[in-house]
């Protein structure tokens, strides 16, 4: 199964010092071969590729276990806004369905407990594999 027909890929990121930061995201299809998903402009995954575009990718569990068999492919991430961002709303939207609300809500309710607010899913990522 290929990258973007995966229900969530396991997404790794690098810390300045080199150190990974793996996080199970969905994961929706593009053009060329690409492959997109949001994010929160508050998240940590921002804040890394703000400094190195260098991620990861592999196809995982909503947990974020390794499905067997999968490997981590090198893969490069640019945050996208605009027009560019529409189209992957668009289309967690349409995959993910009611799961989308489901989760801006607990995160809304997350929040509240934790006395921080972050906004939902108002990033876009589009992510291309080497090779």
């Amino acid at each position: 199964m290929a990258i973007d027909d995966e229900k969530y890929i396991l997404l790794t990121t690098f810390k300045r010092d080199g150190t990974p930061v793996p996080t199970p995201v969905w994961v929706v299809p593009l053009e060329g071969g690409t492959v997109g998903l949001w994010t929160s402009s508050g998240s940590g995954k921002v804040k890394r590729l703000a400094h190195t575009s260098r991620v990861t990718v592999q196809a995982c569990d909503v947990r974020g276990r390794v499905k067997e068999g999968s490997v981590p492919i090198e893969a490069s991430a640019e945050m996208v806004s605009g027009p560019e961002y529409a189209v992957i709303q668009a289309k967690v939207k349409a995959k993910y369905g009611v799961m989308t609300s489901i989760t801006k809500f607990l995160g809304k309710v997350g929040g509240l407990f934790k006395g921080k607010q972050v906004p939902y899913g108002d990033t876009g990522v589009v992510i291309t594999t080497a090779g």
